[in-house]
């Protein structure tokens, strides 16, 4: 990603832009913090921030007119904040700060005639950047016509103080001038710069106010500025009075220096804000009333009036989504994650877990007003990494081994209509086929009853898995291998069951003519025989993410649950604002934890039973104990008595149903018998089982584990011969699994795997015995003999450690404990993957 490319994604992020009472003032106060420190009962933290960059806060604290007000939020829900009120009585309760920072001397000096708001403003600006600074007055003293306001409005001891504190960074003064054109053209030819406070020289105010530039205030003459305006009908603004000096002293500064007077100054003044904040529920609050009329506020009341604050942000992606929310932060921020983890040669990649953890819901798109896209962000970045050959290989390897499955002769299968006519194929997805294989069969042969000119089924997996991993190459290869069937089976149209499969196909392969099976059924008409809906309470409706953007489907759905006399509840985030429910994007083979918490959320939106249309949604739901039924249920009856307690089934279950399905398939439509794989039988305990779930590792991994060990692979031997433990690497992972013989059947004990590479070191200097990382329990001894502690090299991504294992000297076989290889193994596997 290049810099300006990343820049283009962090522009279309809001989050930081300032908040509406921050843009209007034209000093560009920090409302939001001020009020923040208020709130908390911290008025010296406020009068600190104030005095970041309100100059001369003790007079502008009491007489700013707060344009912040009338753009504030909370207008909106009970009364925009008193922060006029809260700046009265901040800087009545605390003293101005310390003396400030002075820059070094600069060695030029700048003119200041008048002594009013805007040039003590100017003078205070140039003063702390290291000029020097002579008022020009024409009375004894500073302050202009402050002086003349009433002490209720501006006591002479606060301005006394702030004048003091100018005087502190000794400016010079001359005392009864004359403020006129002659002094002026006399300043002009004596300083570096001059400028002219017009509140308190109105004849020198140009007869056009056009001519004073309004970005620099500079007037008709070389280092001459002009401030201090009145309003239209001859009030004064003090917050613009003190805009105004402020603006004449950065840019007499910029032309002191011989720098551009006009660029970068979009950040000066009042401006305009993208920032959205979302004030829908907000509770309505009115304005806190002062008890002591024209006392101001106690500091009680002051907390309680600044405790009203929206703390206007953006946000609402963040809200509303678990991945954002869990990885801290706001997309502007994740942007720049992203560009620096492509950017790092070395060191930590601390955002590949924040790239490859994202669902690709898409739903942070629709709530965002800018529309940024943490799905494009991140499957852009999936894809780089892959190219650079940075993609952690944990990531999304499962994912793309099981894909490989679902496209491999276990299940891919292309059946033509009858008599090879074949104007239609269904086109279930993997995972319908996965976990209610009985409804592939119903919905086949009501589309076979209903639809004219011949339907075909085709199986397998539209490749999706690879896209989301940022694989193009497989997507390519996968996409390909369909196309491939569908033309052979003589281009029909499309009926997919699986939103996911359709959005893709749609996407990626628009030439395809795709269709909902939703959609269809609704055409169709149903069975006569139907499955029963569920009495009593309605059903909540869960669409899956993928029909985002496909009312169509999502109405189809809806129709169809109400022809099945299922009585129906939106969630509150549906349709276009759905929840993803985990498993898109690769996030529960990424972030598990994650797609766990995510899932969780979705389930507690409603006490209701769900209803999904997504195969994988509803066991996601199930999984997580969520009473959930698939649309089918109703359509079609012959699955569990009750479908709503149907367990999700594992990685392994579902292998094993695909490939149940195709073989039931081949029988009853071409007449084949195709005998199931052998291999040994395994026993497997239910804790095993789970164990085995959590850790990603199949059936049929322990029954190649099994097979390659009783086939004279290596293997060890617990010493009462009763154990056997075999390590197994037939892809980049290697297997561990201990088992007992019973019969002809095998009980497995225990399983564990790893990535690393372990093979016997050069020789044993340095290594201690009890340094040996040995099994957790049991005795175990090689074929060729007792094993000994040796030093071992492990393996990963390039890189190595060494440590010292129990180890046959003879064969090289190193036994890796399960400690050894969920501890500290993965901590080491885990830290070469961010890098």
């Amino acid at each position: 990603m290049e810099q300006q490319e990343l820049r283009a994604w962090e522009q279309r992020c809001i989050q930081e832009e300032m908040p509406w009472c921050q843009a209007a003032c034209p000093l560009r106060v920090d409302v939001r913090a001020f009020l923040e420190r208020m709130a908390k009962g911290d008025p010296a933290g406020a009068r600190k921030l104030l005095e970041r960059t309100m100059p001369q806060s003790g007079i502008l604290g009491r007489l700013c007119e707060h344009p912040c007000e009338a753009v504030c939020k909370r207008a909106e829900a009970g009364g925009a904040l008193s922060v006029g009120g809260l700046e009265r009585a901040c800087v009545n309760a605390v003293p101005p700060g310390s003396k400030p920072t002075v820059l070094p001397a600069r060695g030029k000096r700048a003119a200041v005639l008048g002594g009013g708001l805007a040039a003590l403003v100017c003078a205070w600006d140039l003063l702390r950047k290291g000029y020097g600074v002579t008022f020009l007055v024409s009375g004894d003293r500073l302050g202009g016509r402050l002086r003349d306001l009433p002490e209720a409005r501006l006591p002479a001891g606060v301005l006394e103080e702030e004048i003091a504190r100018v005087l502190a960074l000794k400016p010079e003064i001359r005392a009864g001038q004359s403020l006129d054109a002659a002094l002026l053209d006399q300043a002009l030819s004596e300083f570096a710069a001059v400028f002219a406070d017009l509140s308190e020289t109105p004849d020198l105010a140009p007869d056009d106010r056009a001519a004073v530039d309004p970005v620099t205030l500079a007037g008709d003459r070389p280092g001459l500025f002009l401030g201090g305006f009145s309003t239209a009908n001859g009030d004064v603004r003090f917050i613009d009075q003190a805009a105004d000096g402020r603006r004449a002293a950065s840019s007499m500064d910029r032309h002191m220096s011989g720098v551009s007077l006009t660029a970068s100054r979009d950040k000066e003044g009042p401006g305009e804000t993208r920032l959205f904040t979302n004030i829908a529920g907000i509770t309505p609050q009115p304005r806190v009333i002062p008890a002591v009329s024209d006392g101001g506020y106690s500091p009680e009341e002051a907390v309680l009036e600044a405790s009203r604050c929206l703390n206007c942000q953006c946000l609402d992606c963040v809200r509303a989504c678990a991945f954002l929310e869990r990885h801290k932060g706001y997309p502007k921020k994740y942007a720049r994650q992203v560009y620096n983890n492509a950017a790092i040669v070395k060191g930590l990649h601390e955002a590949n877990s924040l790239i490859n953890s994202c669902s690709l819901c898409g739903l942070c798109a629709e709530i965002c007003p800018e529309g940024f896209a943490m799905a494009d962000l991140c499957l852009e970045a999936r894809r780089d990494m892959v190219a650079r050959g940075k993609m952690p290989p944990s990531a999304h390897e499962f994912a793309l081994e099981d894909m490989a499955f679902s496209n491999g002769p276990d299940f891919a299968l292309a059946l033509p209509g009858p008599d090879g006519a074949c104007a239609h194929v269904f086109f279930p997805g993997c995972q319908l086929a996965a976990s209610h294989p009985h409804h592939v069969r119903s919905v086949f042969e009501h589309l076979r009853a209903t639809l004219s000119g011949g339907v075909g089924l085709m199986l397998r997996c539209c490749g999706i898995p690879a896209h989301w991993a940022g694989r193009e190459d497989l997507f390519v290869e996968a996409q390909a291998e369909f196309h491939s069937q569908w033309e052979a089976l003589g281009r029909p149209r499309i009926v997919a069951a699986c939103s996911s499969c359709l959005d893709i196909l749609r996407r990626r392969s628009p030439d395809l003519p795709a269709v909902s099976l939703w959609e269809v059924l609704a055409e169709t008409g149903l069975p006569e025989t139907r499955g029963t809906p569920p009495p009593g309470a309605p059903l909540a409706v869960h669409d899956p993410c993928s029909t985002r953007h496909d009312e169509t489907a999502r109405a189809a759905v809806r129709g169809l649950l109400d022809r099945c006399g299922v009585a129906r509840e939106e969630l509150p985030l549906s349709g276009r604002l759905t929840e993803c429910c985990g498993y898109g994007g690769l996030m529960s083979n990424a972030a598990p934890d994650l797609a766990r918490e995510v899932v969780a959320r979705r389930a507690a939106l409603s006490p209701l039973d769900y209803v999904a249309s997504c195969a994988m949604c509803r066991d996601r739901l199930a999984a997580e104990g969520k009473r959930a039924y698939h649309v089918l249920d109703f359509i079609f009856p012959g699955g569990p008595d009750d479908p709503a307690t149907a367990p999700a089934p594992g990685f392994s279950a579902r292998h094993a149903a695909r490939t149940r399905l195709k073989r039931d398939l081949i029988r009853e439509y071409l007449g084949r018998e195709e005998a199931a794989a052998p291999g040994p039988k395994l026993l497997l305990a239910p804790d095993v089982l789970a164990r085995m779930e959590e850790r990603h590792i199949l059936e049929e991994d322990a029954r190649r584990a099994v097979a390659h060990a009783e086939a004279g692979g290596g293997m060890f031997r617990e010493a009462d011969g009763r154990r056997f433990l075999v390590p197994h690497r037939p892809r980049r992972v290697t297997y561990w699994l201990e088992y007992a013989r019973e019969g002809d059947s095998f009980r497995v004990l225990g399983t564990w795997s790893h990535r690393m590479d372990t093979r016997l070191g050069a020789g044993a200097a340095g290594l201690k015995v009890d340094q040996t990382y040995t099994p957790d329990s049991g005795q175990w001894s090689c074929g060729h003999g007792p094993l000994e502690p040796r030093p071992v090299e492990a393996t990963y991504l390039g890189s190595s450690f060494n440590i010292s294992l129990l180890a046959c000297p003879e064969c090289g076989l190193c036994l890796v404990p399960e400690s050894l290889a969920l501890g500290r193994m993965a901590e080491v596997e885990h830290l070469l993957e961010d890098k």
